[in-house]
């Protein structure tokens, strides 16, 4: 088996991102891809050119691509990993998992699959934000929302709840995924980075609400305790696009744990690519 790894995430729908993607992947065929959620335009269709009509977007350009590119690579053909993202409207769960029963990909949301000697968990939930659409919040650790956030069971949905949103929290389904397994050789598949580390920092400097500063690191305390008692081999993240180039550093080792981020601010797509035997060597490069 091939030792190349792919990460992408916050891709939000940009077909030249995509086609850059799938290009890479032709080329280079990794054994996996991971993709970390908010991989949806907002209008959730496509247009091929501007004359076509608007279609769906995962029906018509995600999966015929990745078929197409299956097809072409046929044995080559990676595993693909999917999450989606606080941007990415739930109500498209049900096709997302059409497809993995077609083989596509395997739909990772509070699931695990094993991936040669590894294990790959998936959670795509992330902390209270100030945006509206609630499909894919939950409280942290506790009922605690940030000055300028807005609770998880306020705002909107596309689909209805699966559990008591106000009484269930990241901490919570953490434990409910991970059990009691042994993570030392798992990867983690999260939207949301972990808290106060160089992957959650986003642009809030001098932002205050009602005279209260806000905090700049917006990641899950959850996630970041976990990571710290449960030490998994390798976690994923995205979320918060202009985090690296704030601090400097897409990539940070907590405890022993290696945890990467493939969000990014400019227009291009950030690669996250590494060597399934050695984590710390992974390199991030911008198409």
């Amino acid at each position: 088996m091939n030792d190349l790894y792919f990460f992408v995430s916050d891709l939000h729908g940009n077909v030249s991102r995509y086609e850059k993607l799938f290009f890479q992947i032709g080329r280079k065929q990794p054994a996996a891809v991971f993709f970390g959620g908010d991989l949806l335009p907002s209008g959730l269709t496509y247009r091929a050119n501007s004359k076509a009509p608007a279609v769906p977007f995962v029906d018509g350009f995600l999966a015929p691509s990745l078929k197409k590119l299956k097809q072409k690579m046929a044995l080559h053909y990676p595993e693909i990993f999917i999450i989606l993202g606080n941007d990415d409207k739930r109500s498209e769960e049900a096709t997302f998992l059409k497809y993995e029963e077609e083989g596509l990909w395997h739909y990772m949301h509070m699931k695990k699959k094993p991936l040669g000697r590894f294990t790959v968990y998936g959670y795509a939930m992330v902390p209270p934000t100030p945006f509206m659409l609630k499909d894919w919040e939950r409280y942290d650790v506790s009922r605690y929302v940030d000055p300028g956030c807005i609770h998880p069971t306020e705002g909107f949905r596309t689909v209805a709840p699966d559990v008591d949103v106000a009484f269930v929290t990241i901490k919570d389904e953490l434990q409910q995924l991970a059990g009691e397994d042994d993570l030392s050789q798992a990867i983690f598949l999260f939207h949301s980075p972990p808290y106060k580390t160089k992957l959650d920092r986003a642009g809030l400097d001098g932002v205050r609400v009602d005279h209260v500063p806000v905090d700049v690191h917006v990641g899950s305390i959850a996630i970041k305790e976990f990571i710290e008692k449960r030490r998994p081999l390798l976690t994923l993240h995205g979320h918060i696009h202009e985090s690296a180039k704030i601090t400097g550093s897409w990539k940070e080792k907590i405890s022993d744990t290696v945890a990467y981020s493939a969000a990014y601010e400019g227009p291009g797509l950030a690669l996250v690519h590494f060597n399934s035997k050695c984590f710390m060597s992974a390199e991030r490069i911008i198409l």
